[in-house]
């Protein structure tokens, strides 16, 4: 009897088995229904977060009013899927229903973003994967992975666009350290995305296995290969075997694909672009930090950032090997050209001590010798003639400009209260002013960083006025090249002859107003060289230092130090630290006329 009733049971199994066998994957590609899956961490992204990013800020114009959601029916989602030009299957089920409509719905204004990020970031993501011959809606992996941000961290430790682990990307062959970061790199990273999607494409003969298996590993998709029997190799057959965010992360590919390439349909617009951005990169091969970059180059640090931020401290190691920076393109020449003077700027602050003997103080550092203007007139000479090159607006007619500010916090006013009065964020407040805490007391001084539009004009006739006192005699005693004096003789700046003191004349010739000679004063046969301004040092903090003892040291103000290392008033000296103490101030006559 038992036996008669186990062999029934063993028949009915075998029956439903066969059934469930005889099912096509379409079938079970379209019936799959999951609650219990895992949303790739993407979705946690907050637009707040992405509107940091330096090109949200700058190059587009964000927090637009999208309106209402407009879904659609599942009947249209499966139609349009259809349709798209794709190489990598489109199916449709209700999971992918599901992550569309999040996307229409919830995630909106984060998909407006994206979309403006996209028009920077797509085309280096198609870019390569185009090299390595691989589908371009790859192009979308990064929407699921990073939300398109080039500094997303996983819980996990993964990071950059295509979020890869330390092991992986340093498996294919990208640096990880202190300082680098290349997987945050958007070129680098996206080639050896493409070539490990092509690696495991290689594997699989499947693209939807290939990109379960770039997220969760080729282990874990052989694994589940084996648990769902032999033969089994198609993802929606070994679904359920697979991990809980794998399950969910093929379907949500779908729908990123839908979504960015049918947003329109459902009223969803683009975060609006104020100007567009294009870049190319320079080799650099020196220990150059960003700052350096910034203030020869004048492009914000901020920038600079923005679009290369695998260099995890504001620094290039570029004298362990050579490293791609990128720039926005009209700034690459300037860069080429500006190359040493970008090294030589501020290179004692910015330098490593290569040998240090125990016990030994640090020398005072010696004042660099002034060349009499020689660098200025340079520049000036290179801005006047690549002024159309160098400037990133030229076409426009504007470039910006960095103005420090100190804000002295009134009265119940908090950070954010500051940042938005500034147009600036309170990260970069914190920043500015190494704030742990987001707290202020009324009555702390703040430095404030923003940029100015101006035109290029103007930038000519201050750089101008920086060397309008020196003349090419004095040039020439300095060691100036030929072609600088050339271009002093050019500017009007012959030694023989004083500049104009007349109004008009001063008027008509903003350059030479500064150094121009009072007019009560009679001219001299030869002009006096006046006394280059003092250059500003550097100083190396030792213990028992504190700002009182150096400002005394070297004739300055406890508030000027702070001003000039951008330090608030409750800052911490460091020993070692290196500071710039600014020059000496010229003490004002106190001589009156007598009034008659």
């Amino acid at each position: 009897m038992k036996k008669s009733i186990l062999a029934t049971l063993l028949a009915l199994g075998l029956s439903a088995s066969m059934t469930l066998s005889a099912r096509s994957i379409l079938d079970i590609k379209q019936s799959i229904t999951d609650d219990n899956i895992i949303a790739p961490e993407s979705f946690e992204t907050q637009t707040r977060l992405l509107e940091e990013n330096f090109y949200i800020k700058n190059y587009v114009v964000p927090g637009m009013d999208l309106g209402e959601p407009q879904p659609a029916s599942p009947a249209e989602y499966e139609e349009r899927l259809k349709v798209l030009p794709t190489v990598i299957e489109m199916p449709y089920n209700s999971l992918v229903g599901n992550f569309i409509n999040m996307y229409l719905t919830k995630k909106r204004t984060l998909v407006a973003d994206m979309l403006a990020l996209h028009s920077y970031y797509g085309p280096i993501f198609v870019e390569e994967l185009i090299k390595e011959g691989m589908p371009t809606e790859l192009q979308y992996l990064p929407v699921i992975e990073s939300a398109i941000n080039p500094n997303a961290i996983s819980r996990a430790g993964a990071a950059g666009l295509w979020q890869f682990m330390p092991a992986t990307a340093k498996g294919l062959g990208m640096e990880v350290n202190s300082l680098v970061d290349e997987r945050r790199d958007a070129r680098l990273s996206s080639r050896n995305a493409a070539r490990y999607l092509k690696q495991l494409y290689d594997i699989y003969n499947d693209w939807s296995l290939a990109i379960a298996a770039y997220n969760c590993g080729p282990g874990n998709v052989n694994k589940a290969m084996r648990r769902a029997g032999e033969g089994k190799k198609d993802f929606w057959e070994i679904y359920e075997f697979l991990p809980a965010e794998t399950r969910g992360y093929v379907p949500v590919f779908i729908a990123a694909n839908y979504v960015m390439n049918y947003y329109g349909k459902h009223g969803i617009t683009p975060t609006i672009i104020k100007r567009h951005l294009t870049t190319d990169t320079v080799t650099v091969d020196k220990y150059i930090h960003f700052n350096q970059i910034a203030a020869v180059l004048n492009i914000p640090v901020d920038e600079i950032r923005m679009l290369n931020p695998q260099f995890l401290k504001d620094v290039i190691p570029g004298d362990y090997r050579p490293y791609t920076l990128t720039l926005p393109t009209q700034q690459c020449l300037s860069y080429v050209m500006s190359e040493k003077r970008i090294a030589d700027y501020d290179s004692e602050l910015y330098a490593r001590r290569s040998h240090v003997e125990p016990g030994a103080q640090p020398a005072d550092p010696v004042l660099p010798e002034s060349d009499h203007g020689a660098a200025n007139l340079a520049s000036a000479s290179r801005q006047s003639v690549n002024a159309e090159t160098n400037n990133e607006l030229a076409h426009t007619g504007l470039v910006e400009q960095m103005t420090v500010r100190t804000h002295v916090v009134g009265r119940g006013e908090s950070i954010r209260d500051i940042a938005r009065k500034y147009g600036v964020s309170a990260t970069d407040i914190k920043r500015w002013n190494h704030l742990r805490r987001g707290k202020v007391r009324e009555g702390d001084s703040l430095r404030i960083e923003t940029f100015e539009r101006m035109n290029p004009e103007n930038i000519k006739v201050v750089a101008a006025a920086e060397v309008a006192q020196v003349t090419p005699q004095e040039l020439r005693e300095a060691g100036a090249t030929e072609l600088v004096v050339a271009v002093a003789k050019a500017s009007g700046l012959s030694s023989a002859s004083t500049p104009s003191t007349s109004g008009q004349d001063a008027a008509a010739s903003p350059a030479s107003a500064e150094p121009a000679t009072p007019a009560k004063t009679p001219a001299k046969t030869t002009a006096a060289p006046k006394k280059a301004a003092p250059a500003t040092t550097v100083y190396r903090v030792r213990k028992g230092d504190n700002l009182g003892k150096i400002a005394a040291r070297y004739g300055t103000t406890v508030a000027a130090i702070q001003a000039a290392n951008g330090m608030g008033s409750k800052t911490a000296l460091q020993i070692g630290q290196k500071l710039k103490i600014p020059p000496k101030k010229a003490k004002k006559s106190t001589s009156r006329r007598r009034r008659r």
